[in-house]
């Protein structure tokens, strides 16, 4: 543990690059297998479930430190991290432990899932007894579930790499799928990580590395002749890979996690693929007959059951809407142009087992403009251009060619700035996670919507029927550093009750924000659920009753759905 404490610490503490991967070098150069193994899973991406409720850490730190639980609250939100905080306020810490990561993790950590609460707590506590400060900030982090480390999944990838003496483009192929949360990491699969370039791969469902495309904010007009660019529908669906080998069907998110056991209807229509074979593509909600896929929202709805019932299926019933082809026969096909790929996809599925995402027609750029204007009543976020000769990249890269979104314009409305929670972080001790809301019906004029300010500020609930503020969204990017730290001074100034985290203030701030599209949804207060919400502007400009309303949002949604009428 202490070897990974230090590079933990090393980590946090630089933002250079060549200091990272420096240090990253030398935890692997001197840790075993195992411990390397899941240390890797970590800084790649994986996530630790929680097996320890907060409550049980919190009481327990309070109690041997000695405080109340108010000062334990201070402490949480100055410092803005939960096992920052606990490292700090315990007593008498350890001579640190020489069992490495892999013991503590498998022995000491998974095990104290399902044991009773006090269990928990003595097991937790004999652990803090055994560990100096930095392995019991490290050990409440895995504990607790919220895990997070300054070093990309790329710069580990790298570093992985030289330690191997392979190209890093390998290296990030043989990754995929270590963090999916039912791999186990050991010491095997982390010596496969590192063997030799011409070792044989094993015939298996693994994915390829994502290739993501670039934000295009200023139009395409500097991207040269729009005949060297494919144009595609931008969907707004669950990114992922379908993978056909030795007669078996996998599908990877782009998160990857296997999700294949969550859309069976993908399995069955993918099982007549051949062998070898594996798409790139979009998983969305589409009703049969209807010309346009469905919400998000709807799609969510199966992401989130790992069982999948009939009424579900047949609520929720999804495709996948192929737009690349990756690999056939068993041959890697990322070398080949875009265009290539792109006919080879459309011989595979010219018999229909599976919908082709299709390529958009137009002479000009203003030709693909006008496909654009009509994303949204066509439930779609815009258009994706794929250089024609570009190759496959991994990740987030020009050097194979270029992919770009161009998105359709956000939605937006004026909102009040109601609810308030610090950041983590850089951010830690800054209000900076907003909760917005919106008039429930426009107010008639200034003073009644004081009215309702002076009862927000008397701690009185709301009278049913009467003019209120209805929350409807969250949103905590947007702005920058120096305007969070203003709204921060503001939201100081009128704080007005807590909740655990969240600060209630009273509303005097309104900002326009936008959101990518928006739902009927029975679960929120206001009736709406709006997708992506961010702030784009704080609206001095505008007082507190001249914020939109919930009709704003209705009328909307109303647009939103006549849209997708006509289109049907």
């Amino acid at each position: 543990m202490r070897l990974f404490s230090t590079l933990y610490d090393q980590l946090d503490a630089s933002t250079g690059t060549a200091d990272k991967l420096e240090a990253l070098g030398r935890y692997y150069a001197l840790a075993p297998a195992a411990d390397a193994a899941w240390a890797t899973y970590f800084l790649a991406g994986g996530k630790p479930r929680q097996v320890v409720a907060t409550a049980v850490m919190r009481e327990l730190a309070c109690r041997r430190a000695g405080i109340d639980d108010w000062l334990f609250d201070a402490c949480y939100q100055a410092a803005g991290d939960l096992a920052e905080t606990i490292a700090q306020v315990l007593p008498g810490a350890g001579q640190g432990s020489a069992a490495g990561l892999a013991e503590w993790v498998e022995q000491r950590l998974l095990p104290l899932r399902g044991m009773s609460p006090l269990e928990q707590a003595l097991r937790v506590g004999a652990a803090w007894d055994e560990l100096d400060a930095a392995g019991r900030f490290i050990f409440v982090k895995l504990v607790g579930g919220g895990w997070r480390v300054g070093v990309s999944r790329l710069l580990v990838q790298r570093a992985l790499a030289a330690h191997a003496g392979l190209d890093p483009k390998q290296m990030a192929q043989r990754m995929m799928g270590y963090t999916e949360a039912r791999a186990t990491p050991d010491a095997a699969r982390f010596l496969a990580l590192l063997a030799p370039q011409d070792t044989p791969a094993q015939l298996s469902g693994q994915p390829y590395p994502f290739f993501l495309a670039h934000a295009l904010s200023a139009g395409p007009a500097a991207l040269g002749p729009c005949s060297d660019w494919l144009v595609e529908w931008k969907y707004d669906g669950i990114r992922a890979q379908v993978v056909k080998r030795a007669g078996q069907v996998w599908i990877w998110s782009r998160g990857e996690e296997l999700v294949t056991d969550r859309f069976p209807e993908i399995v069955a229509q993918a099982q007549p693929l051949p062998d070898g074979c594996v798409l790139d593509g979009e998983v969305l909600v589409w009703h049969e007959g209807q010309a346009r896929p469905a919400p998000f929202n709807l799609l969510q709805q199966r992401i989130t059951r790992k069982t999948v019932g009939k009424k579900l299926l047949a609520e929720a019933p999804v495709v996948f809407v192929a737009y690349d082809l990756l690999e056939l026969d068993g041959q890697d096909l990322r070398t080949w142009p875009q265009q290539q790929r792109r006919s080879a996809l459309q011989q595979l599925l010219a018999d229909g087992r599976l919908r082709l995402s299709p390529l958009l027609r137009g002479d000009t750029w203003a030709d693909f403009a006008a496909h654009r204007a009509t994303s949204r009543e066509r439930g779609v976020e815009g258009l994706m251009l794929k250089q024609a000769a570009a190759r496959y990249g991994t990740g987030r890269t020009k050097a194979d060619g270029t992919w770009w979104k161009w998105k359709i314009d956000p939605l937006a409305v004026d909102a009040v700035l109601v609810y308030a929670q610090a950041g983590h972080g850089r951010r830690s001790g800054v209000y900076t996670d907003y909760t917005f809301a919106v008039w429930s019906r426009p107010p008639a004029d200034a003073a009644e919507a004081q009215g309702v300010l002076d009862h927000i500020a008397a701690g009185q609930p709301a009278v049913p029927g009467a003019l209120q503020l209805l929350p409807f969204a969250k949103a905590y990017s947007g702005l920058s550093d120096e305007e969070f730290k203003a709204v921060d001074r503001v939201i100081r100034a009128t704080l007005l009750a807590k909740f655990g985290p969240v600060r209630s203030v009273l509303p005097s701030l309104v900002f326009e924000i936008g959101f990518e599209g928006i739902n009927a949804s029975p679960r929120h207060k206001s009736g709406i659920a709006v997708r992506f919400p961010r702030m784009l502007r704080l609206r001095h400009d505008k007082p507190l009753h001249e914020a939109d309303s919930l009709a704003t949002l209705r009328d909307l949604l109303a647009a939103s759905a006549e849209a997708a009428d006509q289109v049907a």
